[in-house]
């Protein structure tokens, strides 16, 4: 009697905790508490929030995980194929068998044992040396080839370790993304690249891409003329059953042989790198958890350097930046703005950012073919990163940096070795216009504003990608800026003044330098193709380069230095007088005039008491039409 007695206290005591355990996990499920929510459980819902609400995309979730907000639980015209739906009995002998086995998830990376030299040469990453004067002098003399030193690549073993530099955050993370992920082809396109850099990007990708994860590697030869690319390549790679080479009978350029690669491709998603990079451990289950989440993230690496002279893997701490751009159409990195850090809760939660760089990032490949892929008639590679970024964000995507996805890229050192077969201008203005004319609207202006040699110049028949922006219902540009990128620096439409500015007796131009040499303004010969000759007078007195810095005098006595400084929009220092009919530019706050200097062929601008001498006399190129 006693032994039945106890045997009943042990059971219930058994079914209390594990009833409670059952309550536990279905609480902290997704699953569990959308079926709740559509059941009208009593969860808590927060509608006065409503930060990014016009963008229709789910923001990064803040700390406190109670809160759902109402398009959350939208869904886009794309199924979500990768969202499991498993039940309560799958989803919780899942976080059981957690409980039972641990949930260690491997780190996939099998180069130690293929490079077990932890003394090699660039092991983990470290910077490496040439050692012979022979070959110091052969990269040094050379060095134009690539534009990074190929002598020293070509000792680096094709298998060199990096260290895992992922912070504790993300490594915890790792743990925990979904058992089953999509499998991901990665598009690997190249031209004239040394064949080492080539095939350590593909050595790292095999080495630290889990099998099971990987579709295939692709390598598109764009027409290379180098024999070392040809023959060679085929030797190295005829034992990498996963890789595959496609080689271009003519140049098409980075748009059409991704295209090409991309069309071949198998896998789930579509990965894209450059041909001189290095995956680190961990890179590529961040990526796809985040797509299997909704095929419409597109989603990039943290890039990182790998220096051209050492080849050491320069990690940063924590992913601090996200991409922008200027008004010419150029990729620019930009700060994160504080609105964007109160999302995430911590430095490893993704990034949404309004443009991407374009060399490295991950998509959903049915996802990809469904918003256009690539514009086509782009020609070899430029607008292509900034066309699909803003197709992405205003038909419906979201377009983030994962931080704990982290891959090395090596950043050419002083120029690219790659040719425009005609001309860097004509190909360029061809793609920017082409962006331009289909997705900004009104305000391609500020980019003809800024690049007024390119307003005539034929851009090709853009019918095809206009009907695409129909087609998917895509926003206006001027919702992308409020939406999106809200934090951008606008310029005006029609400021009373802009362009270069020119000294008539001299022919000089103020010029930005391009900023290298410190914040002076400086002088340079006129040469009509804007850039670092494009000002802009606003109408606050403010003289403008690239959209957030301004003209500033601190130094009232003549002769003073005059710099190039963040705007403050605060006037004082930054505040000039242009009187179109004299030609002078007048500091308001100390009454002097800028003046070239008493040198014709003077570098620096400077402030000195207005006399009108010719050297105090400014031009702008164009004035506000009324």
């Amino acid at each position: 009697m006693l032994l039945n007695q106890s045997l009943k206290v042990i059971a219930l005591t058994t079914l209390f905790w594990f009833s409670a355990m059952v309550l536990m996990f279905m609480s902290n499920d997704d699953f569990t508490r959308n079926s709740l929510e559509m059941l009208n459980a009593p969860l808590y819902h927060n509608d006065d929030y409503k930060f990014m609400h016009k963008v229709g995309v789910e923001p990064l979730k803040p700390i406190n995980h109670d809160i759902k907000y109402p398009w959350q639980q939208k869904e886009g015209n794309i199924s979500r194929h990768y969202k499991k739906n498993s039940g309560y009995l799958s989803s919780l002998s899942k976080k059981v068998g957690k409980l039972i086995h641990g949930s260690q998830r491997p780190v996939y990376d099998v180069s130690k044992l293929k490079e077990p030299d932890q003394y090699a040469l660039g092991a983990m990453g470290k910077a490496a040396y040439l050692v012979s004067e022979e070959d110091k002098k052969l990269a040094q003399d050379h060095f134009s080839d690539h534009s990074f030193n190929w002598v020293l690549s070509d000792k680096l073993s094709l298998d060199r370790t990096l260290d895992d530099y992922r912070g504790a955050r993300c490594k915890a993370k790792h743990n925990n993304y979904p058992e089953k992920l999509p499998t991901t082809s990665v598009i690997i396109c190249f031209h004239k690249e040394r064949l080492s850099v080539l095939l350590r990007t593909i050595h790292s990708v095999i080495n630290r891409t889990p099998p099971q994860l990987l579709s295939e590697v692709i390598v598109v030869d764009d027409f290379s003329e180098d024999e070392r690319l040809g023959k060679p390549l085929d030797e190295h790679v005829a034992n990498m059953a996963k890789v595959k080479v496609i080689r271009n009978t003519k140049r098409e350029g980075l748009v059409r042989a991704r295209l090409r690669g991309a069309r071949d491709a198998t896998g789930d998603v579509l990965t894209f790198l450059d041909s001189h990079c290095e995956a680190t451990p961990g890179w590529v289950e961040p990526l796809l958890a985040r797509i299997a989440e909704d095929e419409r993230n597109v989603v990039c690496p943290a890039i990182e350097v790998l220096n051209a002279d050492t080849f050491a893997y320069q990690a940063s701490s924590n992913a601090e930046q996200r991409g922008g751009f200027n008004w010419d159409l150029f990729f620019k990195w930009k700060g994160i703005p504080p609105a964007e850090q109160k999302l995430r809760k911590d430095d490893s939660d993704p990034i949404r950012t309004p443009t991407m760089a374009g060399g490295l990032f991950s998509i959903d490949r049915k996802y990809f073919f469904h918003i256009g892929s690539y514009d086509e008639e782009m020609d070899i590679w430029g607008g292509e990163n900034l066309e699909l970024s803003f197709r992405v964000w205003m038909c419906g995507g979201r377009l983030e940096i994962i931080p704990c996805s982290r891959v090395g890229h090596v950043f050419r050192k002083v120029t690219s070795p790659y040719k425009f077969p005609n001309g860097v201008d004509k190909t360029l203005s061809k793609n920017f216009n082409r962006l331009a004319e289909v997705w900004m609207d009104e305000y391609k202006e500020l980019y003809y504003n800024k690049k007024p040699q390119n307003r005539n110049r034929d851009f090709g028949d853009i019918t095809e990608r206009k009907k695409l922006r129909e087609r998917l219902k895509c926003h206006s540009f001027k919702w992308y800026l409020e939406n999106v990128y809200p934090d951008i620096r606008m310029p005006e439409l029609n400021p009373p003044a802009q362009g270069e500015v020119r000294n008539p007796e001299s022919s000089m131009c103020l010029d930005s330098l391009g900023m290298k040499s410190g914040n002076k303004l400086g002088l340079y010969s006129c040469h009509g193709q804007g850039n670092n000759q494009y000002f802009v007078l606003s109408s606050h007195g403010e003289i403008l380069w690239e959209s957030e810095n301004c003209v500033d005098n601190s130094k009232y006595n003549p002769g003073g230095s005059v710099e190039l400084i963040p705007c403050h929009g605060m006037e004082g220092n930054q505040k000039w007088v242009h009187d179109k009919k004299s030609g002078t530019i007048k500091h308001e706050v100390s009454g002097q005039c800028l003046d070239r200097g008493a040198s014709m062929e003077s570098q620096n601008p400077v402030v000195n008491p207005c006399n009108g001498s010719p050297s105090q006399v400014w031009v702008f190129s164009r004035y506000k039409t009324e």
